[in-house]
């Protein structure tokens, strides 16, 4: 249920100048408007279930990315039942200038998102048919550029095998292992809300630079109630980090009977040090590794830890 001052189920990822956006609860395009990204831009909408307080918002944003003159498809991914639902709040949403594409995902699946991002989901475990998603930003390997002077092959080859291309120069193929480095980590999230922890979960949020869980309770004492109600504790979510090996864990969907968020990021933190209850209108940004000889910046799951 929404408070005062805080808004219902969504996250929006930003990557390049491409939005994927993850649940969609009641008033979603309002604190969006507030961040100036526009709506334009919005590629993919990923559903975990089809309980009102994550998908009631589809009429309003879908409204908004049509009036910001949208015409390239859009993808709504969600679990079996999506279908039914959406094209019940599509009654309400208008026309839309745009084809809206729904993919109905069991578990399992990979996903093409928008901005080169990887998708992947599994299934959580709520008493509906519902789904958590990891997004993953791959990198390519560094270019070799001294391998590729003594290869001989002239600079205008280069981005060609940068992009994984092969090229024939001088009756010679050359092929891009012969000039690009060990492959490199990319950047990883991956969002899971309304559900009790499981082993497949977290196998999907294995070594993720960020881990979006739901906290709906923060006393230890309601666990009776995150068993009933298929949700977690603060410390069961910070548990399900620390099994995934996760670098930084952001608390979300707490229970109205938490006032203060930081009572729950208090309780995960004695299990996750780098854990931080999410804010409203927050925004997080995840870069890629340094490479060798880069200056190293702070890392997100440092920021966490010392907040």
């Amino acid at each position: 249920m929404p408070l005062p001052g805080r808004w219902l189920s969504c996250a929006l990822v930003r990557c390049g100048a491409t939005l994927t956006l993850l649940d969609c609860g009641e008033g979603t395009q309002i604190p969006w408007k507030s961040l100036g990204w526009g709506f334009r831009q919005l590629g993919a909408i990923c559903l975990t279930h089809m309980h009102a307080d994550h998908v009631a918002g589809l009429p309003g944003v879908l409204f908004m990315v049509a009036h910001a003159g949208r015409t390239e498809p859009l993808r709504l991914y969600g679990p079996p039942g999506t279908s039914y639902v959406v094209e019940g709040l599509l009654r309400i949403a208008g026309e839309l200038p745009f084809p809206l594409q729904i993919q109905e995902l069991q578990g399992g699946e990979r996903l093409a998102l928008p901005g080169g991002l990887q998708g992947a989901c599994a299934p959580a475990q709520h008493g509906v048919p519902c789904l958590a998603y990891r997004l993953e930003l791959p990198r390519r390997p560094q270019f070799q550029v001294e391998r590729a002077q003594a290869l001989g092959l002239p600079v205008q080859y280069w981005s060609r095998l940068q992009r994984g291309e092969s090229v024939e120069y001088e009756g010679r193929l050359i092929t891009p292992d012969q000039v690009l480095g060990p492959p490199r980590r990319g950047i990883s999230l991956a969002f899971i809300t309304d559900s009790r922890p499981t082993a497949k979960l977290a196998a999907l949020a294995h070594d993720v630079d960020l881990l979006i869980c739901e906290s709906m309770y923060d006393d230890p004492a309601d666990l009776p109630l995150a068993r009933a109600h298929a949700h977690m504790l603060a410390e069961e979510a910070a548990r399900l980090a620390k099994e995934a090996g996760a670098h930084a864990l952001l608390l979300t969907h707490f229970s109205p009977k938490i006032n203060d968020p930081s009572s729950a990021e208090k309780a995960a933190r004695r299990i996750f040090r780098a854990t931080r209850a999410a804010r409203d209108g927050e925004i997080l940004t995840l870069s890629y590794p340094p490479a060798p000889g880069e200056q190293e910046e702070r890392s997100l799951s440092q920021e966490l830890a010392d907040s």
